[in-house]
């Protein structure tokens, strides 16, 4: 079993990061809320905590060792919460937690439905299955991933948005920017994680600046 990974980011390829570790280059599976601030990052040492499990292949008569890996241990141990829900596998929870796993846990706890429908694959009901089957067990994580969930009748200021927050904010927005072009978003956010590793790259872009780079 490995539980943890570290070497030097090569690359990022649909949702996929590359590690090389000596003269071995690892694929590490990352969730949809990782993937373009690891864009940022190829060139340099990374270290994931890794979750390792078998994907089967033609319906069941194979199968294939698969490495996801996460940030944090806390972070690993949300995902495996997260993927007990009743139709949500491994695949389905990586394109579908786009968001930092903190906020998915908070629009959890407060049974946010429409929060969790704008995920990818995440429908009403499955919104809603998600909320039932995860309730009371997402609290710590809350706490943990540095969650903000005010109690009931009380008013928090929002939280300060750093300046990679809005890169990532104004990546997504190029993202859909591209799909509305014509792209399909694997390769759209392929083309903007190309750019996201540029060094050149100011960390005020906007999405409009980002697609500009991706088309050129």
């Amino acid at each position: 079993m490995i539980t943890q990974l570290t070497g030097t980011l090569v690359a990022i390829d649909d949702g996929a990061a590359h590690v090389q570790v000596a003269e071995l280059t690892y694929e590490v599976l990352v969730p949809a809320a990782d993937s373009m601030s690891l864009a940022a990052r190829i060139g340099q040492p990374v270290r994931f905590h890794t979750l390792h499990y078998l994907e089967g292949q033609g319906q069941g008569s194979s199968f294939w060792p698969r490495l996801i890996g996460f940030q944090t241990a806390t972070d690993r141990a949300f995902f495996e919460l997260f993927t007990t829900v009743k139709g949500i596998g491994n695949r389905k929870a990586l394109r579908a937690l786009q968001l930092p796993f903190a906020q998915v846990a908070e629009a959890i706890a407060a049974r946010d439905h429409g929060m969790l429908q704008t995920l990818p694959e995440i429908g009403k009901r499955t919104a809603e299955t998600i909320c039932v089957e995860l309730k009371g067990k997402v609290d710590p994580f809350v706490r943990e991933l540095g969650g903000t969930r005010p109690a009931a009748g009380t008013k928090t200021a929002p939280r300060p948005i750093t300046a990679e927050g809005k890169l990532m904010a104004a990546a997504r927005d190029a993202v859909e920017v591209l799909v509305q072009l014509g792209h399909s978003k694997p390769a759209a956010r392929d083309m903007i994680e190309r750019v996201l590793a540029r060094e050149d790259l100011p960390a005020d872009a906007t999405p409009e600046a980002l697609v500009e780079h991706a088309l050129r």
